[in-house]
């Protein structure tokens, strides 16, 4: 299951993890979110143990959104070494993700 980051745990779960990190930035109201909900979740359970994934409800969680200047939703970054090192957004198709992934791992 993804993760659920927030302002409080960010910097530990995601800035300070060695691992690819695919974070979503979502919003209960956006229909783009709600329909990567299901490939976000897929990719969790695929790459268990080699990444981590998760989401940010950008209405619960501003400052992390402000940080990143995620202005539009569903943005997805992926972070490594507390660096952002590649981002999508929009609704995508789940291969998509997979080669930036695989990019990146």
């Amino acid at each position: 299951m993804a993760l659920e980051f927030t302002d409080a745990n960010f910097q530990e779960k995601v800035i300070a993890s060695d691992k690819l990190t695919v974070v979503d930035f979502w919003a209960e109201w956006c229909g783009p979110c709600r329909a990567i909900g299901p490939v976000i979740e897929d990719l969790s359970k695929e790459y268990t143990g080699k990444i981590n994934v998760g989401k940010v409800n950008v209405d619960h969680n501003p400052q992390i959104s402000v940080n990143y200047g995620i202005t539009s939703i569903p943005a997805i970054l992926f972070i490594k070494g507390g660096k952002v090192v590649d981002k999508l957004v929009g609704a995508q198709p789940k291969a998509n993700f997979v080669k930036k992934i695989e990019q990146h791992i």
